[in-house]
């Protein structure tokens, strides 16, 4: 299979896993609390991939530790954390939405901290996106209620995702995307993740019933698929295209996490749906290239 056919079915599969990750953290909160479902997702992922990182020990990428680390807290631990705390008080819905911004980070961050080339295009393109995400943000809810700071937290999680998806095609594009998701998850992030799950109660409050057990079942899926599966698939991708391309995933993953929240009663106001399309559109405006110019002669 050329690289090129596998970049855009990885897109494709990355986009129904990621998209649908955001119904699964609204499920998992009628169960847990935001703190329990971020350590949850990262710890059962670690435990998944342990026997496989153990078993390639030997080949840990010792000189490569402070960029695994960077990346693994910048976009498999903090932002783990700040959404399912942005999803007790807003849709799933919008919180995929606010992701498909990443594109918009990865050129900042990008140009700003890897010397990437930056066009007027794309940063055209990043303030229609920016002013669509200030409409989504003032668009309130079935309430009306203005929710500044789940948007907010939304913004933070995005951005660490753009600092992680640069830092892994500029210092870790040599190590193969499955080892580098086993490292990340089973050495860098299972202690942390350890600890977050202790000190959220997790522990103490426990008890096993139906509730719990079927808590358990959409943290898990969310954690072998949106988080340890589709790292992997990220990193692979990641290692065969550009940042830039890498984070068009979040342009598709809003329309599965809208199908999904339709499905389970969620609506969308309109100034809401406003701002999704400015943001949309922004998005396409700066992956777009130019159309060259005819000169009549």
């Amino acid at each position: 299979m050329t690289a090129e056919r596998q970049k855009w079915i990885l897109l494709i599969l990355l986009s129904l896993i990621w998209g649908s990750s955001f119904i699964l953290i609204k499920k998992s909160l009628e169960h847990f609390n935001p703190y329990e479902v971020g350590a949850l997702r990262v710890l059962i992922s670690g435990i998944v991939l342990m026997p496989y990182a153990i078993s390639k020990r030997k080949l840990f990428p010792k000189r490569h530790l402070k960029w695994l680390v960077i990346a693994g807290l910048a976009g498999s631990f903090v932002p783990m954390f700040l959404f399912p705390m942005a999803e007790t008080e807003i849709s799933s819905s919008i919180a995929g939405i606010i992701n498909s911004m990443m594109p918009i980070f990865v050129i900042i961050v990008g140009s700003l901290v890897w010397k990437f080339s930056t066009t007027k295009r794309q940063l055209l393109g990043v303030l229609i996106s920016f002013t669509g995400a200030c409409i989504l943000a003032l668009g309130g809810g079935e309430s009306g209620a203005i929710k500044i700071y789940p948007i907010l937290l939304l913004l933070l999680a995005t951005l660490l995702y753009a600092i992680s998806t640069t830092t892994v095609k500029s210092k870790l594009h040599e190590v193969p995307a499955i080892l580098m998701s086993a490292y990340v998850f089973s050495f860098v992030l299972f202690l942390p993740s350890l600890i977050a799950l202790v000190l959220s109660g997790f522990f103490r409050d426990l008890s096993l019933n139906r509730g719990t057990l079927e808590g358990l079942g959409f943290v898990a899926m969310l954690s072998v698929f949106g988080t340890g599966l589709a790292m992997m698939m990220n990193y692979k991708l990641l290692s065969i295209s550009t940042p830039l391309f890498a984070s068009t995933v979040t342009l598709l993953m809003p329309i599965v996490a809208i199908i999904w929240g339709i499905l389970d009663g969620e609506q969308l106001t309109v100034q809401q749906s406003c701002g999704a399309l400015v943001i949309l559109a922004g998005l396409i405006f700066l992956r777009s290239k130019p159309q060259p110019v005819k000169v009549l002669k």
